[in-house]
């Protein structure tokens, strides 16, 4: 999400708003939600647009769940990310507490949902940008099926897992289920989410979220 530094009015504003519409999600945590829709396209930050499934990206087949273990990095080879995770909860308003708006490179980890690489959705959020710069989830909207997203986790193994879906949901028309559903029973799951769409000044908040979806596909040391 984007924290406009220097301006705290703006920043809680954000919390308050940018972040509820994930509350709208939290019940699904592992539910089994399937016959989904695919991902649409849409414009994001800047000149990236998100898309769906090409039909011609083969995914590899899914891995069985591991057992549960926190999260502790996570690596996007495909947009240069390798960045701490932390676990969050929710804030006094019962919103998702996002990681604290100066460390725009970390990473939040919803630590009541799944753990990533465990059976069910885990989700991570991070900001998009700040008033200055871009925040670790810049490019969220430029990975493509078939990426690979990388957990590191305190058990001492690496959750490998296949981008499998990239959406742009209007807040406007946001589906909790189409967002954090299970896609498929028994699958352990990760979704990636931060702003898109376009920055309304009026209300201090992006008009979107990008969701990526992925699959566990493999595991190692």
């Amino acid at each position: 999400m984007a924290e406009r530094e220097g301006s705290p009015g703006a920043g809680r504003l954000l919390a308050g708003t940018a972040w509820l519409v994930l509350l709208l999600g939290l019940w699904l945590w592992g539910r089994e939600v399937t016959d989904l829709r695919p991902g649409t396209s849409a414009p994001t930050t800047g000149d990236i647009a998100a898309v769906g499934r090409p039909p011609e990206v083969r995914l590899p087949p899914a891995l069985r769940p591991l057992g549960g273990a926190r999260p502790q990095r996570v690596d996007i080879p495909s947009m240069g990310v390798q960045a701490p995770v932390v676990a969050r909860g929710l804030d006094g308003r019962g919103a998702i507490d996002p990681p604290p708006f100066d460390q725009p490179g970390v990473v939040g980890w919803y630590a009541a949902g799944a753990e990533p690489g465990a059976a069910g959705a885990a989700l991570m959020v991070a900001h998009v940008d700040t008033e200055t710069r871009p925040a670790v989830f810049y490019r969220l909207s430029a990975v493509r099926p078939g990426d690979t997203v990388r957990v590191a986790r305190d058990d001492g193994t690496v959750a490998e897992f296949t981008v499998d879906d990239v959406q742009v949901l209007p807040r406007d028309r946001f589906d909790a289920r189409q967002a954090y559903g299970v896609r498929k029973p028994g699958r352990a799951e990760l979704r990636l989410i931060t702003c898109g769409g376009t920055f309304d000044r009026a209300d201090g908040s992006y008009t979107a979220n990008v969701v990526v979806s992925a699959y566990l596909t493999g595991s190692g040391p």
